[in-house]
């Protein structure tokens, strides 16, 4: 298979499965599995940068209250929740990067995540069933998100948006709420761990240069493209929809990634 093809299937994965709770990770692996290839982690990673770009516009309205509207005490009580995430997720990060506390990025330990988690989600939408649910962003729910954050580093497979979402239904948040304070807090993290980490590749890293910048700028920009198309269907199909589904994929594709391993 050509290169070029190669590098837009890995840019469409990445692009659907970024904010999507069903783990970048696990999807990529099964694709490089599946294509006999293996990227660099700066490719990767430049990829995955284009993806959380590319889903701003999606929330101009947000951006716009920030910027114009941030005297007003709810703007800026909103604003000052996802610094605060943000923060407690960059801060604790760092020592826990310091100390190197990760899982590798492997089939089994990614499989377990997508299997916990599919349950876990499975679980909280049959006991939310028939409950109220709030639109308030409380502060125990900020710290939540900043610990669901915080396992989705560890743990590979997990997902971010997967981890913090669950997190925040599991703590009586509507599903619209939810999803909406996950991506916001969300950006921000992973474009600061990302240039991060695509400036330590840069830097440290002698195979850096060798890297095709063109195929690498072709997948970001499909990465981009459909990650704003993805997110854009998310935000809908959470208005009137539950995460069980997500859940039932997540534990297929656990399976799957174990039957491989035999």
């Amino acid at each position: 298979m050509p290169d070029w093809i190669a590098v837009i299937i890995l840019g469409i994965i990445e692009g659907i499965t970024e904010f999507i709770p069903v783990s970048s990770t696990g999807h990529l692996l099964l694709a490089e599995h599946a294509l006999q290839l293996k990227q660099s982690d700066l490719f990767n990673i430049v990829i995955q940068c284009g993806a959380v770009i590319a889903v701003l516009p999606l929330f101009s309205k947000r951006l716009q209250q920030f910027l114009f509207r941030w005297r007003e005490p709810a703007t800026r009580d909103y604003l000052l929740k996802i610094l605060v995430a943000f923060a407690i997720t960059g801060a604790v990060g760092f020592v826990i990067d310091k100390l190197g506390f990760k899982l590798p990025d492997k089939p089994f330990p990614v499989a377990v995540a997508l299997l916990v988690g599919g349950i876990l989600f499975i679980a909280v939408e049959r006991w939310l069933r028939g409950k109220t649910l709030q639109n308030e962003i409380s502060w125990t729910i900020v710290l939540a998100v900043a610990v669901g954050q915080l396992v989705a580093g560890v743990f590979p497979g997990t997902s971010r948006s997967g981890a913090t979402i669950l997190l925040a239904l599991m703590l009586g948040l509507a599903r619209p709420a939810a999803t909406e304070f996950s991506f916001l807090v969300g950006i921000p993290t992973m474009l600061a761990a990302g240039g991060l980490k695509i400036f330590k590749a840069l830097r440290h890293h002698a195979d850096a240069p060798a890297e095709n910048w063109g195929l690498l700028l072709l997948s970001a920009v499909v990465a981009a493209v459909v990650s704003f198309l993805a997110v854009k269907w998310l935000l809908r199909y959470v208005q009137t929809h539950t995460f069980s589904a997500f859940g039932w994929y997540r534990i297929a594709l656990g399976i799957l990634i174990l039957a491989m391993l035999r």
